[in-house]
């Protein structure tokens, strides 16, 4: 079942044609006429052959939440048995009781092999970032791309919702040739995508496993009563965001950074990442300060690097400047505080 992951209403016509033919695709499998399902999500008979057409997801919603119901198969026709009507649903009731997001997701890899095993779920963790991947143990057919893109959306949308937060995609990744529609997968994923990749998956920062679920049983129970989403509007709220742009910052070492250049990095517009920053009671500036702060107290610390390099690293034009600020955010010049440090 998919997941409502936004707090407000999509209203642009952003789901792509080629999933309404999913859906089509689903009824002529099992035999069965769609007229009904494409009437519930007013979506015209001719759209469903249209190479560029697209629908809101409003209308998405009621096209496949009925077809779900009407075939009592939640995957669409797409494996090698159907998964009735609430299988999701036991799915996410089985990840709901977890401490935290790594033991939900460990879960939802595990229990998702009781419902199937035509397509495999896999976490793992490298670095600073966690992957959720998708191996393939059949051939999907002309339902790959429906199949893969959707189970990706199950378990993003439903790892958003558990944790009450944003998870920024760094990127995604799918293993078939880049779609006619691909202007639809920024939207719905993030702003780095491949095609033609090994296997579909999605790579975010791996602090995001470590956050509680804060959602109750009784939660999901009202979550799982609304409206059905694959495309849905992202969660403004990123609980990381403020952590996300201090490793930015710390990265730099140097360099000269720009709005743009972090809002990039976070592959969000400058504009909104001004804004979610307030809404963290916060700003850029802040942080640049903090960054250069904690930046110039290691290298002090350390005690070899001169302080003229201290003040290039912590990415001041001069000595002077720097020893200026420091004394500001200290009360100390960088050689007193270095002299104390010993």
């Amino acid at each position: 079942m998919p997941f409502q992951a936004a707090t407000a209403t999509p209203r642009r016509a952003m789901t792509p044609a080629a999933f309404v033919r999913g859906v089509a695709a689903a009824y002529a499998r099992y035999g069965r006429d769609p007229t009904e399902a494409l009437a519930k999500g007013q979506v015209h008979p001719d759209l469903v052959g249209s190479a560029d057409g697209r629908i809101t997801a409003v209308q998405f919603e009621a096209l496949a939440g009925h077809a779900m119901r009407e075939l009592d198969d939640e995957a669409l026709g797409w494996f090698s048995r159907r998964l009735p009507w609430g299988s999701y649903g036991m799915l996410c009731r089985a990840s709901i009781t977890a401490p935290n997001l790594d033991v939900a997701l460990k879960r939802w890899c595990r229990h998702h092999r009781l419902l199937t095993d035509d397509v495999l779920f896999e976490l793992a963790v490298s670095g600073e970032t966690a992957t959720i991947s998708l191996r393939e143990q059949c051939d999907l057919a002309d339902c790959r791309e429906f199949c893969l893109v959707t189970l990706l959306r199950y378990v993003l949308g439903f790892s958003c919702w558990a944790v009450d937060s944003a998870i920024a995609l760094r990127a995604a990744e799918f293993p078939y040739g880049e779609p006619a529609h691909v202007s639809v997968y920024p939207t719905i994923f993030c702003k780095h995508i491949r095609f033609d990749a090994e296997a579909a998956r999605i790579i975010f920062d791996k602090h995001y496993l470590s956050l509680p679920l804060t959602r109750s049983p009784a939660d999901l129970d009202s979550m799982l009563k609304g409206a059905l989403r694959l495309t849905v509007l992202p969660y403004r709220r990123d609980r990381l965001l403020v952590e996300r742009v201090r490793r930015v910052l710390r990265e730099a070492r140097g360099r000269i950074l720009g709005a743009e250049d972090v809002a990039s990095e976070l592959a969000l517009s400058t504009r909104t990442m001004h804004r979610r920053l307030r809404e963290e009671a916060t700003s850029l500036r802040d942080l640049k300060e903090e960054a250069k702060l904690e930046l110039a107290k290691q290298e002090l610390m350390r005690g070899r690097t001169p302080i003229k390099r201290i003040a290039e690293i912590a990415g001041f034009r001069n000595e002077k400047s720097f020893s200026r600020a420091f004394r500001s955010w200290t009360g100390a010049s960088p050689r007193e505080f270095r002299d104390r440090y010993r």
